[in-house]
């Protein structure tokens, strides 16, 4: 593809110059291109030489026409390169390239805008790992899209990708104690016995629909059971029915796990302690006040955390330092852990444990994300009571549907706080913004419907005159489709999701305005079949960008 072309060329200058000692010896760098809002500016630009200038200690605008002077002949499209601001490289592409791109879509269908730049690497991607303590809730759901629409691009650009969910269930968990003595006394209720909610107790509806589940399961079967027996049976019970539940909200969002983890099995498998272990032998470890402690202050963390207590017990810390610890040992060469903003703080905590494991902490990327807010009618949605002030995510989907509600989550960068406005996602208009994209696909599918009744039988891009493709319009979406393997390599880069959205909203905005200046079905025969080639191809950069967002793309609506 002609990105993959210009990149290649670029990196081909850069050797050469160095090779001609033009500029100082330096590793490869990333390179991205963006297509400039002015066209005057060129078809691609790109900065490396502004990024470059600093660890090549030369002025930007020199790098630049350094790497102009060097790039090879004979490029593909590619007609020339000039140097525009404080050193831009800007790639002037010959004509024919926007037509011909039609060739490659068709060629590549359903794999257009995918690449295998990173086959030899596998990528480990935990996220929600919400407590099993309750429904997954809306937020979570951001963190789903989020998590899961990473992966498909992940995927999409070559690498070896696994979705895993931890399950927060270790022994000492106090939250899992609480949860169970709340469903005991659930259940003796529902059994008639006067029996009060612990004090800290799960106030949701939830709990007692697991109480009735049981007693109609069970009977009475527990109802003299001893406290010191019946409490860790039901923590046992609401921690299993809790899972099943979120693996269920959670699938009906198309988020589908590859290994659900449970911290239980951590400390059953000794590999907990086996991770302290390695800490100490290492050096990162010490006794204070009868706890152990993890140098965490000199692996660039503000402080020292403690490891375990003074009672024997370990930390998170300890649990944690020991789950990426077995994510490594299973072989994965980058880690991505998706958390709540509120996680923050524990970043540095985390990086230090991983780096006194004796791993490198940059293959473990930690990506926060911040709350999104339920509106409708301009008022804010509170929680529900029935689920224990949770707005859960199935309430959700069952009022917006899974569409709506992933492509919406999808809207903003995952590092800004977001708005989810129920009455907009509700609406068929062009202000709703899946409603938008899916619709431009639908209009496609409806013209290419018509032509066919109307027996003009669309002919393959290689077929059809290309070159009669010049209508302002046609080259804006020519140049939107032409885009699209860029902007997922950049949505993988720059870790941002929210891209694909944006891009589908454009793609579908340069379709409505092609189809209302150029008319399609009814012009000459030979433009005919070139225009059906050009909405071809949108169709199919929609349904591909759509698909990667985990969104459907309707033949109708």
């Amino acid at each position: 593809m002609i990105q993959e072309e210009l990149v290649a060329a670029v990196l081909e200058a850069l050797k050469r110059a160095q090779k001609e000692g033009a500029i100082p010896e330096l590793s490869a760098p990333t390179i991205l291109l963006e297509m400039p809002r002015n066209k005057e500016h060129g078809d691609y630009a790109c900065n490396v030489a502004l990024s470059l200038a600093g660890p090549a200690k030369m002025a930007p605008k020199k790098l630049a026409e350094t790497i102009q002077r060097f790039m090879p002949e004979g490029v593909g499209y590619l007609e020339r390169v000039d140097i525009a601001g404080p050193g831009f490289l800007n790639f002037y592409l010959k004509p024919d390239w926007l037509q011909d791109t039609l060739l490659e879509i068709e060629e590549m269908g359903d794999t257009f805008g995918h690449s295998q730049k990173h086959t030899s690497e596998r990528v480990l991607i935990e996220f929600v790992s919400a407590n099993p303590t309750g429904p997954i809730s809306v937020v979570n759901g951001r963190a789903a899209a989020l998590g899961d629409v990473l992966g498909n691009l992940l995927a999409a650009v070559g690498y070896e990708v696994s979705r895993e969910y931890y399950i927060n269930d270790a022994l000492n968990s106090h939250q899992l104690e609480v949860l169970g003595e709340t469903l005991a006394a659930r259940y003796l209720q529902q059994l008639g016995k006067d029996v009060p909610l612990p004090p800290e107790s799960y106030k949701g509806e939830y709990v007692i629909e697991m109480a009735k589940k049981i007693v109609k399961r069970e009977g009475n079967t527990y109802e003299e059971m001893p406290d010191n027996e019946l409490f860790p049976l039901f923590r046992r019970l609401a921690t299993d029915e809790m899972i099943s539940q979120q693996r269920g909200d959670l699938e009906a969002f198309g988020v589908r796990y590859d290994n659900w983890q449970c911290e239980s099995a951590l400390y059953e498998d000794e590999e907990v302690v086996q991770a302290i272990e390695t800490i100490s032998q290492r050096g990162y470890a010490y006794e204070k006040d009868g706890a152990v402690w993890l140098k965490s202050s000199v692996l660039g963390d503000k402080e020292d955390w403690v490891l375990v207590r003074s009672n024997g017990r370990e930390t998170y810390v300890a649990a944690d330092a020991a789950y990426h610890k077995n994510k490594f040992d299973r072989g994965y060469t980058l880690l991505i852990n998706i958390w709540g903003a509120d996680h923050h703080g524990y970043v540095a905590r985390l990086k230090a444990a991983i780096a006194a494991l004796g791993y490198d902490p940059s293959r473990c990327e930690v990506i926060l994300h911040q709350m999104i807010h339920l509106v409708r009618e301009g008022e804010s949605v509170v929680g529900s009571k029935r689920e224990g002030n949770i707005i859960p995510l199935r309430e959700l989907i069952a009022e917006v549907g899974r569409d709506a509600a992933r492509f919406t989550f999808l809207l903003s960068s995952a590092d800004t706080t977001a708005t989810f406005d129920l009455d907009l996602v509700k609406q068929q208009t062009n202000e709703n913004p899946v409603f938008y994209v899916q619709y431009a696909h639908a209009r496609i599918a409806s013209i290419l419907k018509k032509a066919t009744s109307n027996e003009v039988v669309p002919a393959p891009a290689a077929k059809v005159k290309r070159s009669l493709l010049t209508h302002p319009r046609e080259l804006d979406l020519l140049r939107k489709l032409a885009d699209f393997p860029n902007e997922v390599q950049a949505a993988v880069e720059n870790r941002a999701p929210h891209r694909l959205t944006h891009y589908s909203m454009e793609l579908a905005a340069v379709f409505h305005n092609f189809y209302t200046e150029c008319r399609v079905i009814g012009e000459e025969v030979e433009l005919t079949q070139a225009r059906l080639a050009l909405i071809r191809g949108a169709k199919q950069v929609l349904k591909n960008a759509l698909s990667l967002l985990g969104v459907s793309a309707p033949e109708s609506m």
